[in-house]
């Protein structure tokens, strides 16, 4: 019997291009636009859908400002992750794989983000947070709220500053 005809893929990475601008422009990767990239590309449907599905990066749903991603590896949920994650979901009110009703905060768990040497880890956004003690998400969150509420945050920081943990800035430096 032979195979049904498949058309070629789109050239170069051009796929995953297409569905990283949508996601940069929209905060997720909503059908309709789905639809126009498929149809641009000439590609069916279900193709965008699964290779977005594959990644973690894209969403189908809308997500917060900011992603808070809490490690569940070996490493981290030995070390105290799940401590960490159930300090966030008080926190922000929401379980993993929502988002916060203000849609600043989307809450997600992963199962690495490649710096056990720093467990228990939580990244929010493209910053890394390890050895992570509970106490201390409060204040991590703080730095990711509007300007306006961060004044209540400042002076809980110098009230209680204990310098447990280590944050490491930006995407690049992540351990």
């Amino acid at each position: 019997m032979p195979l049904i005809a498949q058309p070629q893929p789109p050239a170069g990475g051009a796929l995953l291009s297409r569905l990283h601008a949508i996601n940069v422009k929209y905060g997720y990767l909503p059908e309709a636009e789905l639809r126009n990239a498929a149809e641009e590309l000439g590609v069916s449907l279900s193709q965008l859908y699964s290779a977005a599905a594959f990644y973690a990066a894209f969403s189908f749903q809308p997500r917060g400002r900011h992603t808070v991603r809490v490690c569940l590896g070996t490493a981290c949920y030995i070390r105290g992750g799940e401590r960490l994650l159930g300090k966030l979901k008080a926190a922000l009110g929401v379980k993993p794989g929502e988002t916060t009703g203000d849609w600043l905060f989307t809450l997600e768990t992963v199962h690495c983000v490649g710096s056990c040497s720093m467990s228990p880890v939580v990244r929010v956004d493209g910053d890394t947070y390890g050895r992570l003690k509970a106490d201390r998400v409060p204040r991590i969150l703080e730095q990711y709220r509007p300007a306006e509420s961060q004044e209540s945050g400042i002076r809980e920081q110098r009230a209680g500053a204990g310098g447990e943990g280590i944050a490491v800035k930006g995407e690049e430096q992540a351990v």
